[in-house]
């Protein structure tokens, strides 16, 4: 194992943040797995799962049993995990910008593409090889003259050129569930088996350009634009892992969770300490992002909830009702939608117009940015 410090430059006098990473195995040798935690720096199951991965990872590196690279990120966001107003972490946005740190990363087809095209040829892992150099130095070119700009450079400069990304996050009360990008659904359904996830959500675009989407969008924009004469692969697939709800943070969870990763890299022959195991039964089908909607209250009052995250509901069902205890008034929260409740808030007072839930159903019928803030 390398440790690998990677200092920010300083936002303010006196102040300096280093990013961390941990390397296993070694580049070259097979395939590049990268595993960030806690990039919203207030989502803390990830940073439990990383830490039980990593002593897996040791003891399996110690064996030789390990071929390729894993890296891992166990505390993705040093800026959002030093923000703290009242005794609570601040961590999903960035203070002095508004910007959420899971959002606007930079797309760098136009770069990359610029690079390549004169270069590529028939062989397809050729061209693999020649667009994540590209990738690598395009990156490399942006500029980085602030904290949150160098931050997300650094960052995606470890994920870049992996094979998978695994970036984990959390909700706020959850079942596990999965985000990713329509083509790489093949590549997603072994994982979504193995960890169980109860939901995966599918988009070719979601809006903002989060994390995930930065690292593995620009592989079929590139495809498409190269053409079947010039093959260029699905050099990556990503996905945002959410580990269930914000209070989520047990030893037994995330060592179960560090296990079932163990197990993904082995069914990915990246860990070869024994045969992986026959995948489980997947729990959920994949749906459209653009089916997963949103149960929004139209008054203000207490919230109380009928239904629990992971259960199957059907369109008018009745999921919580938010009680006006002045006026002596309910309002009801139903499903607009058949599909699977996956999340819901952890406030029980809501404000008018406040999102207290949402249910991942299988017809896509919302269109634009369609993930929230």
């Amino acid at each position: 194992m390398e440790r690998r410090d990677h200092p920010l430059p300083p936002a303010s006098l006196g102040t300096q943040r280093t990013l961390t990473s941990f390397h296993y195995g070694r580049a070259g040798s097979g395939e590049k797995i990268y595993v960030q935690a806690s990039l919203h720096a207030d989502e803390l199951p990830g940073m439990l799962v990383a830490h039980h991965l990593r002593r897996r990872l040791g003891a399996i590196e110690a064996q030789g049993a390990l071929r390729g690279e894993v890296v891992v990120v166990p505390l993705a966001n040093p800026i959002g995990v030093a923000q703290r107003l009242l005794h609570s972490v601040q961590g999903r946005f960035d203070l002095g910008t508004g910007e959420n740190f899971n959002r606007h990363y930079p797309a760098l087809r136009d770069a990359v593409w610029a690079r390549i095209e004169p270069q590529l040829g028939a062989d397809a892992q050729a061209n693999l090889q020649l667009a994540r150099a590209a990738l690598r130095d395009a990156l490399a070119a942006l500029p980085a003259d602030t904290e949150l700009a160098a931050w997300r450079r650094q960052l995606l400069g470890l994920a870049c050129d992996a094979d998978v990304v695994l970036d984990l996050h959390c909700d706020t009360d959850a079942v596990l569930h999965l985000y990713t990008l329509t083509p790489l659904w093949p590549a997603c359904e072994p994982l979504a088996r193995i960890l169980g996830a109860h939901a995966t959500l599918l988009a070719t675009e979601s809006g903002d350009h989060p994390f995930d989407e930065a690292c593995s969008q620009i592989w079929w924009q590139l495809a498409g634009q190269a053409g079947a004469a010039r093959p260029i692969p699905l050099g990556c697939f990503s996905v945002t892992v959410e580990l269930r709800g914000s209070a989520d943070v047990s030893h037994a969870l995330a060592e179960a969770d560090a296990d079932a990763l163990i197990e993904y890299l082995r069914h990915r022959g990246v860990v070869t300490d024994r045969a992986s195991a026959p995948l489980p039964p997947l729990i959920a089908e994949a749906t459209p992002l653009a089916g997963s909607l949103e149960v929004r209250t139209p008054t203000s009052g207490v919230v109380a909830w009928h239904r629990k995250p992971g259960e199957r509901v059907e369109r008018g069902d009745l999921l919580g009702e938010v009680i006006d205890p002045i006026e002596g008034t309910t309002s009801e929260l139903r499903s607009e939608t058949d599909g699977v409740l996956y999340a819901l808030d952890t406030i029980r007072f809501a404000t008018a117009g406040a999102r207290l839930a949402k249910v991942a159903g299988r017809d896509a019928t919302r269109t634009g940015k369609l993930l929230g803030d």
